[in-house]
């Protein structure tokens, strides 16, 4: 069932016009039910990283579930001239439109999957101009939030510790409660959005800010009113006016809060240096033996930042992560693309590829209905990844080859594998499993897939790349079928 942000949505305009204007081009021509295959997927891994994290998944099942035109829509596509003059929109098609339920079948990875450049996230079958009109919704869920939770990953990997996120104050707009969603997925521990935590049953963190502390008369009053009524969440913020000074009221008081059988859970930095000032007030807590107090440390934090402070020595808890995690600084987008592959005249008849072919060789899209199949090593580690024509035979081999360059093989025969897409929506009814749409499901699985990688497959600079290639025949049929678009055969 979708979520309640759901209905403040018109998912069916949340759409670029040429998308319409295209259906209404199919509608016209009676292409309106010839059968189409779409594939989504991207061509580098965002951050010059090693992986990607999907994500998005959720949010497009309730773009399915929720996609109807409605009169309001009807009536302000009616609205809309054309350049020279007229109505854009055919009353015809509008009411048609009015009439139409999606019956696409969507397959699409599990959110939180570890996935690479040049294979399949989403697949969408049905009619070309459901497919269509699908693209601009589906590429604005999956693009956004796997490069966030692409993001959340590699801070969480540096930092070690958990990660709280609270960027929502300089996300963009109201997508910052599916960027705090898309952070739980790549790793954060609890996020300080409250509509997402309703939302999407993920936990949620936060004490005070600075303005706590600067409405008593002292620092050490703050603390004191807070420890008391909170004394269950306690974390003290220590840079108000002087680090040092406020981690000695913060002692006071947690000296105090132990007396009272209760516990000071942690101070926080927010500003200057911060591994310096850590690596301090670690060793003043350990003196006064508040040793399980713990350092909390933010302040426009990324996973470099992080990565640094933790290599100088600081023994940190926790860490808060907002700006350049909401936000993913810097890298505003992932990139990803949605390429028709395949058409049929009818469900019943075969499939005809489609290729479309650049002056970029990184452009050459990849023909046919495809899937992904996962490869594992006998430890359990990933081998490697093989795009696959599902209609089409796989190589004795299971050999794979780079699509850009054909010297990069690998075979993959006798390794245990799976395969990738999983249903999301049959005749666009969603299917996908409520363990499918769970936010902190999706966290586990995007753990349990970082540590099948190879430690250099992670690394933050120049990691080592995954072995990902089409299948052997399916390469050789897109070879083929370029040099025949191009007219060279």
């Amino acid at each position: 069932m979708s979520n309640d942000l759901t209905q403040h949505i018109d998912y069916e305009l949340l759409t670029d016009l040429y998308e319409l204007t295209m259906a209404q081009g199919f509608w016209q021509c009676g292409k309106q039910n010839e059968q189409a295959c779409f594939t989504m997927y991207f061509r580098e891994n965002p951050f010059s990283g090693g992986y990607t994290v999907a994500c998005g998944m959720a949010q497009l099942a309730d773009v399915i579930e929720s996609f109807r035109f409605t009169p309001d829509d009807i009536e302000y596509l009616s609205s809309l001239p054309a350049p020279a003059g007229g109505a854009l929109f055919d009353a015809g098609f509008l009411e048609y439109l009015a009439d139409m339920r999606l019956t696409v079948d969507v397959d699409a990875v599990a959110e939180g999957t570890i996935v690479f450049p040049n294979e399949p996230l989403v697949r969408v079958t049905g009619s070309i101009m459901e497919c269509q009109i699908l693209e601009t919704a589906l590429l604005n869920c999956v693009n956004f939030q796997s490069l966030i939770a692409t993001k959340a990953a590699r801070v969480c990997v540096a930092a070690g510790s958990p990660v709280a996120e609270f960027g929502l104050r300089r996300a963009q707009g109201t997508g910052g409660v599916w960027a705090s969603r898309a952070a739980v997925v790549g790793g954060c521990a609890s996020t300080s959005n409250l509509l997402a935590g309703k939302l999407f049953h993920i936990p949620v963190s936060g004490t005070h800010a600075h303005s706590w502390v600067m409405s008593f008369p002292s620092e050490l009053e703050a603390f004191r009113a807070w420890a008391a009524h909170f004394p269950h969440n306690c974390v003290l913020l220590i840079d108000t006016y002087d680090v040092a000074q406020g981690l000695e009221n913060a002692i006071t008081v947690g000296l105090e809060m132990r007396e009272r059988g209760e516990a000071l859970l942690g101070v926080r930095i927010d500003s200057g240096d911060l591994a310096w000032l850590a690596k301090r007030c670690r060793a003043r807590l350990d003196e006064v033996g508040l040793n399980d107090c713990g350092i909390i440390l933010s302040n426009d934090l990324d996973e470099h930042t992080i990565a640094s402070i933790r290599a100088q020595g600081a023994i940190v808890s926790g860490w808060g992560v907002g700006t350049k995690l909401a936000t993913a600084f810097d890298q505003p987008t992932l990139g990803g693309v949605y390429k028709l592959s395949a058409t049929r005249e009818a469900p019943d008849m075969p499939w005809v590829d489609h290729l479309k072919v650049s002056e970029s060789v990184t452009k050459l899209t990849f023909p046919g209905v495809l899937d992904v199949r996962r490869y594992y090593h006998d430890d359990g580690k990933l081998a490697g990844d093989m795009v696959f024509e599902e209609n089409q035979p796989v190589n004795d081999e299971e050999r794979i080859i780079d699509p850009a360059d054909e010297l990069r093989q690998k075979k993959l025969a006798g390794k245990r594998f799976e395969t990738l897409l999983r249903p999301l929506s049959r005749a666009g009814n969603v299917v996908l499993a409520d363990t499918l749409r769970d936010a902190l499901a999706a966290q586990t699985r995007a753990r349990e897939g970082l540590a099948q990688l190879d430690e250099s497959q992670k690394r933050m600079l120049n990691p080592h790349s995954y072995p990902v290639g089409l299948e052997s025949g399916l390469f050789y049929r897109r070879r083929d079928l370029a040099v025949h678009l191009r007219g060279l055969d």
